[in-house]
């Protein structure tokens, strides 16, 4: 146990009480609420930090549009997303003669970002990307804030709060903005906005807190998709970089399954390799670094008494290479370990993802 100025953590590392952890469904663990109120302009009440009923509602909105068939129906506008990108690359190629020195990491956040603006956005994704613009300078706005846990602090009118309260009006007038023109056009659209709308539409709530769940959610879904899809990618991309032998593999199963087509979501659940690839990174290098839920009431875990309010921390970066889960070449890249459903990846899936009836993302399931 350790205290963040009056914040009081327990820190969990045994992997059985992570993953009990990440899929528990019961409401008494929820989210920390010190997110809310120190991230309040970035995330807001949407479903990375509500809890109990609204947490609930939210998830029922949302949920079935990040079912697996969902996401597969979603590969043809990564497609487009990819091909802009490898083109731009390609461009930047020829220019310095056949070799050109590439940072990848901005292009590939770029990219994350573009493929959420068309899956949230449809045919209104240039706002959306504007709107992406937006919600990355809140972020850094946010992340520069130095008074974390002091109270009081996020109230005063000092150059950082003034600064990410203007970019959070931006941000949600941006958002009303595209709302606005989707209830006036007769478009047919059926993207993940949409969804939103009909899920504000049907629960009765006010004009103010209608407005206030289209927008929270719509900045969720940037926040949890597009930094941790992004960095993923790149530290995928520098393992096979780094291991020529398992980029020469990859490929090879590449051109074996899709015979110089496009790739579709048939071809990709047929790459073992770049399977076994993606998990080996997800443990090396985790997007989500410290798992973090807060006891809504007094409960038991497996025997640990948590009292209210405290907050259970779990350290992916560190559970993921202990020698007694992973063996003494935790550290290494070696996606051999997962080439059969192994005890470790199924702890692996559920500490990261905390998987629920198919759906992709950690706040999907409640603890």
């Amino acid at each position: 146990m350790f205290s963040l100025f009056n914040t009081q953590i327990l820190h969990v590392n045994e992997p059985e009480i992570v993953r009990e952890i990440t899929t528990c469904t019961s409401l008494d663990l929820g989210k920390p609420s010190y997110q809310q109120r120190e991230r309040g302009p970035l995330l807001g009440h949407g479903i990375l930090t509500s809890d109990g009923a609204v947490w609930t509602h939210n998830r029922k909105i949302l949920a079935p549009e990040l079912y697996m068939d969902k996401v597969k129906g979603m590969v043809g506008l990564i497609m487009k997303s990819i091909e802009t990108l490898l083109n731009s690359w390609k461009s930047m190629i020829e220019k310095k003669g056949g070799i050109a020195d590439i940072k990848i990491d901005e292009d590939v956040r770029s990219f994350s970002g573009d493929v959420i603006s068309r899956a949230c956005f449809g045919s209104n994704y240039i706002k959306g990307e504007e709107i992406f613009l937006r919600l990355r300078a809140l972020q850094e706005a946010m992340s520069k804030k130095i008074f974390l846990g002091i109270p009081g602090m996020r109230y005063i009118p000092n150059k950082h709060n003034k600064n990410a309260w203007a970019l959070e009006k931006d941000v949600r007038n941006l958002i009303l903005k595209v709302v606005s023109d989707r209830k006036e056009s007769s478009a047919n659209e059926k993207d993940l906005l949409q969804m939103v709308l009909e899920g504000a539409k049907n629960s009765k709530l006010s004009k103010e807190a209608t407005d206030n769940f289209i927008v929270d959610n719509c900045k969720n879904i940037y926040l949890a998709g597009y930094e941790t899809t992004a960095v993923s990618a790149v530290w995928c991309l520098m393992l096979l970089a780094a291991n020529p032998d398992w980029q020469d593999r990859v490929r090879d199963e590449v051109f074996e399954i899709c015979k110089e087509r496009t790739p579709d979501a048939d071809m990709i659940q047929k790459m073992k390799q770049m399977t076994m690839v993606i998990h080996e990174s997800l443990k090396l290098y985790p997007p989500v670094l410290v798992v973090s839920r807060e006891a809504l009431t007094d409960m038991e875990l497996r025997g640990i008494h948590v009292p209210k309010w405290m907050n259970i921390w779990s350290l992916l970066a560190t559970l993921h290479i202990d020698p007694e889960n992973w063996g003494q070449d935790g550290l290494k890249f070696n996606p051999e370990r997962f080439e059969h459903r192994s005890l470790q990846a199924t702890i692996l899936v559920h500490a990261i993802w905390g998987q629920s009836k198919g759906v992709s993302w950690p706040e999907f399931s409640h603890g």
